[in-house]
């Protein structure tokens, strides 16, 4: 596929994961299911779906560390300039540790430091929304895959 069709995918794909979990967000009462992160991760896994930083694992462990790592500093640490500077250190050195990187959760100890978020934010926005996001990004490998397929043929 030419790049024009790559770009219209990828924006297609974005729109749809971000869109599932902003409707999802509204309707449901109690439940957040988006964070700015996930714009930035959208474009990693829509948008360059083979970079080793756009896997599932990096997309979902990446956010799932780092906002440990926030909501580790916010609950037991404290907010203040050195902390906030330490926790995305943190953040990014435990990514690399790890072996999942995903640089858009470099942004998630900062966010909910800032928030004063607590330990029910891993499981939601973070862990849920994550998790949409990879699961449409493969429905979209795999509609481009198919429709290549027919192209070609």
């Amino acid at each position: 596929m030419n790049n024009i069709v790559l770009s219209i995918v990828a924006g297609v794909g974005a729109f749809l994961a971000i869109g599932l979990l902003s409707f999802f967000d509204s309707t449901l009462s109690d439940v957040a299911l988006l964070m700015a992160p996930f714009g930035a991760t959208a474009v990693l896994v829509f948008g360059v779906p083979d970079s080793p930083l756009a896997q599932p694992k990096n997309v979902i462990l990446g956010h799932l560390i780092t906002a440990f790592v926030g909501v580790f500093f916010t609950q037991y640490i404290g907010v203040s300039p050195l902390t906030l500077a330490l926790a995305t250190g943190v953040g990014v050195s435990a990514m690399l540790l790890t072996k999942t990187t995903h640089p858009p959760a470099g942004a998630n100890p900062l966010l909910i430091m800032l928030a004063g978020q607590g330990w029910t934010f891993l499981v939601t926005p973070v862990l849920l929304g994550a998790v949409v996001i990879v699961l449409v990004g493969k429905g979209m490998q795999f509609f481009s895959k198919a429709m290549t397929k027919e192209l070609q043929s």
